[in-house]
């Protein structure tokens, strides 16, 4: 048993997961303090302080991909390694060589998905870390941006203002699709359903060590853009805070401890890491 066809059904099964992944800009967070002010007259400030994540498209491309042949390890019955026969390494090459016009298409084909998603900028450029971060400076409510190197960026966000619209973070310029750590979503009987599914246990949000994709990269970076040790680097450490204060009325919410007593009202506190249970959500009625 050469094990040739066991490795070809690997192969297809990441490319599969690839391929969903090409669908949206893959960021987590990391070690962070959040927070969330929401006045019963509709004024709110949310604050980030932190890491982000950006685990690049083009480099989960690259992971899967061969630039010239290698054998693949061939077993026995037992599947233990054993040598592989000529006429194994044969097959094996034969079809690497008839397999040469589809990876080049499909090398192509994911360079192009993956630039679009990154909002035009190409992730194999070892400028764009610092493309994108200069993007995100020139939006309001980002203080501060540093690339750290291996797709780690430190933020500082604030933004204030009133929900009179729904409001979500983070968001990028020209990135078509984000997954958002936080969504406020105003309702029109005057609650506000606050979801934080970004710090969810690693479903809703990806986010986290529940993070397939990040869990099977190694926490890969940008490509191009750190020191050369994002193929080992491992999953990033999720780890944080987030709180909501507010003098509305808390209808629902799944924290441990539920409302607590605060100066300027109540206060709900999660703990947010690899063991939390479900993603922070509360919901909370404005007006007098």
């Amino acid at each position: 048993m050469s094990g040739w066809n066991w490795k070809r059904g690997i192969a297809a099964a990441t490319a599969v997961l690839l391929g969903l992944a090409l669908t949206a800009c893959m960021l987590t967070p990391g070690r962070f303090t959040s927070a969330l002010d929401l006045r019963k007259d509709g004024r709110f400030t949310f604050t980030y302080t932190g890491e982000i994540h950006v685990l690049a498209l083009s480099k989960m491309a690259q992971q899967g991909r061969q630039t010239e042949f290698k054998p693949d390890t061939c077993y026995d019955d037992d599947f233990k390694e054993r040598p592989c026969t000529k006429d194994e390494l044969a097959e094996q090459r034969k079809t690497w060589d008839e397999g040469a016009a589809d990876r080049e298409a499909k090398a192509k084909k994911d360079a192009e998905q993956a630039k679009a998603m990154f909002g035009g900028l190409d992730p194999s450029d070892p400028k764009a870390a610092e493309e994108l971060a200069a993007r995100l400076r020139r939006q309001v409510g980002w203080k501060s941006v540093v690339y750290q190197g291996d797709g780690l960026y430190l933020v500082e966000f604030a933004l204030s203002g009133r929900l009179d619209h729904d409001f979500a973070f983070p968001t990028i310029e020209r990135f078509p699709m984000t997954n958002p750590f936080v969504q406020i979503s105003r309702r029109a009987d005057g609650t506000v359903r606050i979801d934080a599914t970004g710090f969810g246990p690693g479903t809703g949000g990806m986010a986290g060590g529940g993070n397939p994709f990040a869990a099977m990269m190694g926490g890969a970076g940008l490509a191009g853009g750190g020191d050369g040790k994002s193929d080992t680097a491992p999953p990033p450490i999720y780890d944080g805070t987030f709180t909501i204060t507010t003098d509305g009325a808390v209808l629902a919410n799944n924290t441990d401890e539920g409302p607590q007593a605060d100066p300027t009202g109540q206060k709900l506190l999660w703990t947010v890491n690899a063991r939390i249970p479900a993603a922070p959500t509360a919901l909370v009625r404005l007006g007098s």
